[in-house]
């Protein structure tokens, strides 16, 4: 094999084993969310290349899958459409069927989350829709390592938790991203070695003069990492990746046991069998109905929709029930975009270092307090 399409092949061989690894029946549908970036414009090729080959082995051809692409608008930049348009060409001359492009609006209001949150909840909005309407088997993305190496080190700067530095999963859901493992050079390698011409986001380059709106991940791109691999040497983004990775299984075992005290804790609730977490809380769980109280929120406004035993909560460690009353406030509607450290320190000074202070005020409305051993939630308005 030609040194040039070394990278190719790295692209192919990591798409190659996703596809193994989602046991895919003949012709079901995968698509890659692709924003013409090099990127995710080496993943469509390397989908579009692969999807032919998946069979009963990775090498087999008994039969084969589907692949198309999803291109999500967001109108934030002049010329998007025109970029959307010219990226959905490129899709089809690979091969991939469907191509769709979806235009989003993005509120100017991000309810804390901030204009690249906001942008982030419209992409995967369009692309849970498209994936819906077409019966998708999985949605391919084109996370990299250096991705990877940028969200640990944000995540250490805000203090967000282990969570946080657990970094960007693999898998979460209908979203695989099989990338990670690779540097975003050798993604741009790869689309030079196939004559493939990608769109650089201008959101992405650093200005020579810095001005307040250059996005914080784009300095943390070309300033901190950097400096950290003149500074330790080479490797420091795969090092960074490896401890996100190991980060991930810890937060991931303390989740499900935060999951498993919030359900023993719970004693009213009034749906419990219907509230559930987001996936990005490990899993999507629900608590049985045996442990609820046969309350309606319609029948009487002032019960809680979530109200916790504090002697059980406070019994547990700290670790555990701090990630529970995250979850309890996620329950009764407060946005995990929103919601930071300091609401679930609240929290946790209501249920173990009460000194009657108030109600807690939570994203969205929500709120928290106190009653003798009861911990309440209650749901802003609708």
């Amino acid at each position: 094999m030609k040194a040039s399409f070394v990278e190719v092949a790295a692209v192919r061989l990591a798409v190659q084993r996703q596809l193994a690894a989602l046991a895919l029946a003949p012709n079901d549908l995968v698509l890659v969310a692709c924003s013409g970036g090099a990127d995710s414009l080496a993943l469509a090729s390397g989908l579009a290349y692969e999807a032919n080959r998946v069979g009963r082995s990775t090498r087999s051809k008994g039969f084969a899958i589907r692949a198309g692409a999803v291109i999500v608008d967001h109108g934030l930049q002049l010329g998007s459409a025109e970029v959307a348009t010219a990226t959905a060409t490129r899709c089809r001359a690979l091969g991939l069927d469907p191509v769709l492009v979806r235009r989003v609006s993005v509120p100017q209001e991000s309810g804390g989350a901030g204009p690249e949150g906001s942008a982030r909840a419209a992409r995967y909005a369009a692309l849970a829709a498209v994936a819906t309407a077409l019966e998708v088997k999985a949605v391919l993305l084109g996370h990299t390592l250096d991705d990877q190496a940028e969200q640990v080190l944000l995540g250490l700067a805000r203090g967000s938790g282990a969570r946080a530095l657990a970094g960007i999963p693999a898998a979460r859901g209908l979203y695989r991203r099989p990338l990670l493992g690779l540097r975003r050079v050798e993604l741009r390698a790869a689309c030079a070695a196939q004559g493939l011409t990608w769109w650089d986001d201008p959101t992405n380059d650093l200005p020579e003069a810095l001005a307040a709106g250059v996005p914080l991940r784009t300095r943390v791109r070309h300033e901190l990492l950097p400096a950290l691999e003149q500074v330790l040497g080479p490797g420091a983004a795969e090092s960074l990746a490896r401890s996100a990775n190991q980060l991930r299984d810890d937060a991931n075992a303390l989740d499900e046991l935060a999951i498993e005290l919030l359900a023993a804790a719970t004693i009213s609730a009034s749906s419990c069998a219907s509230v559930s977490f987001p996936t990005s809380s490990c899993a999507s769980v629900s608590f049985p109905t045996s442990s609820c109280a046969s309350v309606s929120e319609s029948q009487d406004p002032d019960i809680p929709p979530l109200a916790l035993h504090l002697p059980t909560l406070v019994a547990a460690p700290r670790a555990i029930r701090t990630r529970a009353l995250r979850l309890a406030a996620l329950a009764v509607g407060a946005p995990a975009s929103a919601l930071n450290h300091r609401h679930v320190a609240a929290l946790e000074a209501l249920a173990s270092d009460w000194a009657g202070q108030g109600d807690t005020f939570l994203p969205s409305g929500a709120s928290a307090g106190r009653e003798c051993d009861t911990l309440w939630f209650r749901r802003g308005p609708e």
